[in-house]
C-alpha cells in the first residue's frame, strides 16, 4: 500500500517538475556550462509561456464581467456633433476592473516622421506578459487649436481609442445609430486589412474613427466597409 502511494507521489512530482528544478539538478551534478545555459533558456521560455497563459486567462475573466463606461462627453464643431466616453471615466472604470484580475495598463507616446503622433496602449499582467495596441494620427487642428492644444487633443483621442481597442470594450450606446443589438461588424480579416490600408496611405486614424463614430476599426459596421475602403483608397490617389 505504501509502495503504491509512494509511486503516485513520485508520478505527481515528475509531472510538476519545472526547468528550474532541472537546473538545480544540473548544478548538483556539475554539468557543463553549455548544458546549464540551455536549461536557463528553457526556463525563460517556460516562464514566458506560463505568463502568456496567465494573461489570456485574466483577460477572459475581465471580459466575462466587463465594466460599464458611458458616453458622458458631448462634442460639437461645425456640422459635426456626437457624444463619447471621457478619457477620465474610461481610465477609472477600466483600470479598476483590470486590477481585479492582476492586469494594469499604460501608454507609450512618441512623435514620428511628419509630425504624426503614435500612442501605444500596453496591458500587462502581474506575471509579466504584456500586449500592445498602437494607433497613430496627425495633430488635431480642428477648432482653431494652437500647436500644443492640437498635440494634446490627438494624444487624448488616441489614448481613449487604444484603451478601448486593447480591452475589447465599447462605450455604452456607441453603436446606437446602427442598432447596437443587430448591427453586424466587420470580420477580423477585414479589420486587419483596413488597419493595414490606413497605415499604408498615412490616413488620419482619429478622423477616420470620428467620421464613422466608432472607437476602433474593429467596430466598423459591415455595411460601411466598402465605403471605408473607398475613402481610404481615395487618399492614396491624392
Amino acid at each position: 500500500m505504501n509502495t503504491e502511494k509512494n509511486l503516485k507521489v513520485a508520478e505527481t512530482q515528475q509531472m510538476t517538475v519545472t526547468p528550474m528544478d532541472m537546473l538545480r539538478i544540473a548544478i548538483d551534478k556539475d554539468l557543463p556550462i553549455e548544458k546549464l545555459q540551455q536549461l536557463v533558456e528553457l526556463q525563460e521560455r517556460w516562464e514566458a509561456n506560463e505568463a502568456r497563459k496567465a494573461y489570456v486567462a485574466a483577460m477572459n475573466a475581465f471580459k466575462a464581467d466587463p465594466p460599464d463606461v458611458f458616453k458622458s462627453k458631448h462634442v460639437k464643431f461645425g456640422n459635426t456633433e456626437y457624444d463619447h466616453a471621457g478619457l477620465d471615466d474610461a481610465v477609472e472604470e477600466i483600470g479598476k476592473a483590470l486590477s481585479k484580475h492582476g492586469l494594469s495598463f499604460r501608454w507609450d507616446c512618441e512623435q514620428i516622421d511628419g509630425g504624426v503622433v503614435r500612442v501605444t496602449c500596453i496591458i500587462t499582467h502581474v506575471q509579466g506578459h504584456s500586449e500592445k495596441t498602437p494607433l497613430q494620427a496627425g495633430h488635431d487642428q480642428s477648432g482653431g487649436k494652437n500647436n500644443i492644444q492640437a498635440l494634446g487633443s490627438t494624444v487624448t483621442y488616441l489614448q481613449r481609442y487604444t484603451l478601448f481597442a486593447a480591452t475589447g470594450l465599447a462605450a455604452k450606446e456607441m453603436d446606437d445609430d446602427g442598432g447596437a443589438a443587430g448591427a453586424n461588424r466587420i470580420t477580423e480579416e477585414q479589420t486587419a486589412d483596413l488597419t493595414a490600408l490606413l497605415e499604408e496611405v498615412g490616413a488620419d486614424t482619429v478622423k477616420f474613427l470620428d467620421y464613422f463614430e466608432i472607437g476602433s476599426v474593429s467596430e466598423l459596421p459591415a455595411k460601411a466597409y466598402k465605403q471605408a475602403v473607398a475613402m481610404t483608397e481615395a487618399k492614396r490617389r491624392k
